[in-house]
């Protein structure tokens, strides 16, 4: 089977995974026009070209990323499974934002908006949300500082019964308005809550991944 072949395949899969999706997205926006400079090698990890491996294989990434950006390598590998929903093949990951301009791209499923936000004043500020698809180690070290920065606007006052790691990935994929919304105890929306679901079914996954259990 011819490569253009398995790519047609694939995007007809993800099609049909990405309806069926019930969980909100992070920030939407269209993409770069440029690719940005080559993703330092020391700091790389290669992207699976099989698609949708387990996220369990960047743990040590989780761990290192997750403490430079000074939040739980629990919370960054959970959301990890969550955007496990689709295959994460770079070839793939292009082929179907030319179809659907405002797709995430990564193993975090970040947006480019929200890369740009992340990346601001960041070790990582000269890299390319173009560039996700193919360095999962970027990927992670967005998403940790995402978190971080999500973690500054959570209200001091808060209600419900949600934890902050809950409050934060809802942050993550439903944008930070609606973090803070939750956190003064709006309940969360059909979509917020299957993604919430998802979270409380990973966790300990999750954890156990990263030795915690």
């Amino acid at each position: 089977m011819t490569q253009v072949r398995r790519v047609a395949m694939a995007l007809s899969a993800l099609a049909l995974v990405v309806t069926g999706c019930g969980a909100a997205p992070v920030t939407s926006t269209s993409p770069s026009s440029s690719p940005g400079p080559p993703p330092p090698a020391a700091s790389s990890v290669a992207a699976d070209p099989g698609g949708n491996a387990d996220p369990a294989r960047f743990a040590p990434q989780v761990r290192t990323r997750a403490a430079e950006a000074g939040v739980s390598p629990q919370l960054v590998m959970v959301i990890l499974y969550n955007e496990a929903y689709k295959p994460h093949d770079p070839a793939l990951e292009r082929e179907w934002q030319r179809l659907k301009p405002d797709a995430a791209f990564g193993v975090a499923n970040m947006h480019e908006a929200t890369f740009e936000q992340a990346k601001k004043g960041r070790a990582f500020a000269g890299r390319s949300w173009q560039q996700l698809p193919d360095d999962p180690d970027l990927a992670i070290e967005a998403e940790a500082w995402y978190l971080h920065d999500l973690a500054a606007q959570l209200p001091a006052k808060r209600s419900g019964s949600l934890s902050t790691d809950e409050l934060l990935a809802l942050g993550y994929n439903a944008g930070p308005g609606n973090m803070k919304a939750f956190a003064r105890g709006t309940k969360p929306g059909s979509q917020a809550q299957s993604y919430l679901d998802t979270l409380r079914d990973n966790w300990a996954k999750a954890g156990k991944v990263l030795g915690n259990g």
